[in-house]
């Protein structure tokens, strides 16, 4: 189960017997991990950013037996440096980010979010703020709009639905995530809506990442929670697709690898690894999860510990050792290609790895924070 997974996973950072420890979940929605969290670690508190006020107010029903040690607060994740320094934390010790869309936003008929339901085309995930999907539909140019598509839902038939939207807003202004469905599913070839689930999943998902500016936030708030982890402390992200991946592996594979020249002998100062990672490519859900939920399907969890530069004090040394020891959980095996758009010239291929006794069952949620 993913959940359990992360929760080993932070464990180690969040035991520390010499002092009490800040965990902070950057996403976090109806406040499943915060509460696992806050429940195994009586001595953690927790710091909850989200930028959904709905789910904020969720959150703060489910953990007020916990009130004495939160602080949850409305912002995006890019504002993570400035959350931190407003409540006099500069270093945590666990950071959670469990990205795409809450299931409260994914359900709720109103958000515009899903495509199997008619509702406005709002699809922000702050209501209060900025620019909505139906502002994107019926203003972008063709080639906006096509690029938005192509890059962030990557749809091979952007051009074709991005002529569709402009023929349809010229008659009638566009306000209905029916109709958007309905024009996506008409203007891709009949044999290519036969296979990759619904026609209109890519198409919805770049307009939500476009109006929520969620990629630009991520590159953003990930190199921050790394320079707040304390030494020993772990991170852990949970994408949903490989535009996420993809920013996620290159944060932390930048910094598990030493930037001194290759050819020197011994590590110069300063340029030795900081992070460890914690598993060996994309972890995936195992298929008991994804069979009893199926949004866990397109889950990629990867995790990283801040370890001492240059292994000073025997830290990398101990890591290492801890390494050996933690097993790996369902990985995603990269292999090389040069014909696919997925990623970074990546594509994903699903392989069993050792896990233990127990581990592939229970279901999770997306986004449930």
């Amino acid at each position: 189960m993913l959940l359990e997974r992360c929760l080993e996973l932070l464990a180690p950072a969040l035991d520390r017997k010499d002092r009490a420890t800040v965990y902070v979940d950057a996403t976090l929605g109806l406040a499943g991990h915060a509460e696992a969290v806050l429940a195994a670690h009586p001595r953690t508190v927790l710091i909850g950013l989200d930028r959904d006020t709905e789910a904020l107010a969720h959150a703060r029903a489910r953990l007020d037996r916990y009130a004495d040690r939160i602080h949850l607060v409305h912002a995006v994740y890019d504002e993570f440096t400035e959350v931190l320094d407003r409540l006099g934390h500069p270093r945590v010790d666990g950071v959670l980010f469990d990205l795409g869309v809450s299931s409260l936003q994914l359900d709720a008929p109103d958000r515009g979010f899903a495509y199997a339901q008619d509702a406005p085309l709002d699809m922000r995930m702050d209501q209060s703020t900025g620019t909505t999907a139906e502002e994107v539909v019926n203003t972008y140019s063709h080639g906006e709009l096509a690029r938005v598509l192509r890059v962030y839902g990557e749809e091979r038939f952007a051009g074709r639905i991005a002529s569709a939207i402009i023929r349809e807003r010229e008659r009638t202004r566009m306000t209905s995530s029916a109709r958007l469905a309905e024009l996506v599913r008409d203007s891709i070839p009949a044999p290519a809506r036969r296979t990759g689930g619904h026609p209109a999943k890519r198409t919805f998902q770049a307009l939500r990442i476009e109006v929520n500016r969620e990629l630009a936030a991520l590159e953003t708030a990930l190199p921050a929670a790394l320079d707040a982890l304390s030494l020993g402390g772990r991170m852990v992200v949970l994408s949903y697709h490989s535009l996420e991946d993809r920013i996620t592996k290159q944060a932390l594979t930048a910094r598990s690898r030493s930037t001194g020249p290759v050819d020197l002998p011994v590590e110069l100062p300063g340029t030795g690894p900081t992070l460890r990672l914690l598993s060996r490519g994309a972890e995936l859900a195992g298929e008991a999860e994804v069979e009893a939920n199926p949004r866990a399907a397109s889950v990629r969890l990867r995790a990283a510990e801040r370890i001492e530069q240059d292994g000073r004090n025997g830290t990398e040394t101990t890591t290492r050792r801890r390494a050996a020891r933690e097993r790996p959980g369902r990985v995603a095996e990269e292999v090389r290609t040069s014909d696919t758009g997925i990623a970074d010239g990546f594509e994903v291929a699903r392989r069993e790895m050792p896990r233990s006794p127990g581990d592939g069952s229970g279901t999770t949620v997306q986004g449930e924070g």
